[in-house]
């Protein structure tokens, strides 16, 4: 069964919040997941699996994909470096450089579809 999809209007005001001081679990999980979402959308295709532990995981970039273990190309990152990455807070080169985002795989790089939203 698919996931529901987060309409934009929902996934920004969750982004908005999550961004902000205070903001609680179900801001910071909605606002990971609509952006994961916006990166499948952007970028389809299974050739390399994303990771935001626990709110999510997608299948992005066109190319070979898998279907069975661990994928050959997975990023993993926590959810503050995953909401910098998506809103352009960062950059890809300065948060792998600081160890932040963890990729294995020749294909494990989602910089060219960064940043996902503009907020």
């Amino acid at each position: 069964m698919a996931a529901k999809r987060i309409p934009d209007l929902e996934g920004m005001d969750a982004v908005r919040a999550a961004l902000g001081d205070g903001a609680g679990r179900t801001e910071r999980a909605t606002a990971v997941r609509y952006t994961l979402q916006c990166l499948a959308d952007r970028a389809p295709g299974k050739s390399v699996e994303v990771r935001v532990p626990p709110f999510g995981a997608v299948q992005a970039v066109e190319g070979p994909g898998h279907t069975r273990g661990t994928p050959p190309n997975v990023i993993e990152t926590d959810t503050d470096t995953w909401l910098a990455l998506a809103t352009g807070a960062t950059t890809w080169a300065d948060a792998v450089g600081a160890g932040a985002v963890r990729a294995s795989g020749v294909r494990a790089t989602i910089e060219a579809w960064l940043p996902l939203v503009r907020v």
